[in-house]
């Protein structure tokens, strides 16, 4: 089983994030900001990566904390379980639909960490989360995990939509890259021979 666990602790947050990458999508959620539990359960559903997070963050400041780190354990968990990455399909690709919104995410495990992130938002918050937290979410999670990710809404109107096919295109793409090629399952997919 390809399984991790990060313990996080500073003077901002306390987290404990445990992933199974050969799960089926159970999880438990608490980062004390709704939406963005929700967002995280989305992820672990339809990746089927087992997520267990839990956050205990200074949110008396504001959300940032609480979002950076929170993104950056599971990052960490996920680049964890994957060990040498060897037998991953190592890229992923999907288009996300949600009703009228579609977004289209892709990303490579490629142990070269980047973000482009183009999410139009016409409000401060979603849920109560901050939308400026959306991206900042999807780039911490990238850095920490080492994966190229572009993430770009093709269009779409309710802010809420616009987060939630995000997310869950991360996770269709997500599922694809660590899934293990059965033709290729003792070799690591790189030229170099390493990610």
């Amino acid at each position: 089983m390809r399984t991790a666990e990060i313990h996080r602790n500073t003077a901002e947050t306390r987290i404990d994030v445990t992933v199974n990458l050969d799960g089926t999508g159970l999880y438990t959620v608490s980062t004390g900001i709704g939406f963005l539990d929700h967002m995280i359960e989305q992820l672990s559903r339809h990746s089927l990566i087992d997520m267990d997070v839990k956050t205990v963050g200074d949110l008396h400041v504001d959300q940032h904390h609480t979002t950076e780190d929170t993104a950056i354990a599971i990052g960490e968990a996920v680049a964890k379980a994957l060990g040498d990455k060897r037998g991953i399909s190592r890229y992923g690709s999907v288009y996300s639909p949600m009703d009228e919104t579609l977004t289209r995410v892709a990303l490579d495990i490629s142990g070269r960490p980047w973000l482009v992130c183009k999410l139009p938002f016409t409000v401060e918050k979603i849920g109560e989360w901050d939308a400026e937290m959306v991206e900042h979410f999807f780039h911490s999670f990238a850095q920490a995990a080492g994966v190229t990710l572009h993430i770009e809404n093709l269009y779409g109107s309710n802010n809420h939509h616009i987060v939630e096919s995000a997310f869950k295109g991360l996770a269709r793409a997500l599922r694809q890259a660590v899934e293990i090629d059965p033709r290729k399952a003792d070799a690591i997919p790189s030229t170099k021979g390493m990610l």
